[in-house]
């Protein structure tokens, strides 16, 4: 359980630490938030768990898939937030635009053989 608070603790303060440093300095603030920092820690923390290095590659390449189209989400919401969208209607766009492109990457990659 102390391992588990442990966990929680070091990535919730990594979180807090981009968006307090955001504050600052929007340019360091997406910096350290484009860094794989969560999936790292995801991957030390299976890794420790499992002892099994096949689940850590098997995350790595699901991640490498997936981050393909969570890019729309980081172009769709400055797009629709510029354009004076109300931010939370542009943030719900842009989340619903995302996971209908998780679903159909999912489809494409399992048409093609490649198992997440």
């Amino acid at each position: 359980m102390i391992y588990t608070i442990i966990k929680v603790v070091i990535t919730s303060l990594l979180v807090v630490a981009i968006a307090e440093l955001s504050k600052r300095s929007s340019l360091i603030g997406a910096l350290l938030a484009s860094l794989p920092l969560t999936s790292v820690l995801a991957m030390f923390w299976l890794y420790i768990d499992t002892q099994d290095a096949g689940k850590v590659a098997d995350l790595a390449s699901g991640i490498f898939w997936l981050v393909i189209p969570s890019l729309v989400f980081f172009v769709s919401l400055p797009l629709l937030l510029k354009s004076g969208l109300n931010f939370y209607l542009s943030m719900g766009f842009s989340l619903s635009a995302t996971a209908g492109c998780y679903f159909i990457i999912v489809l494409i990659l399992k048409y093609c053989g490649v198992k997440l």
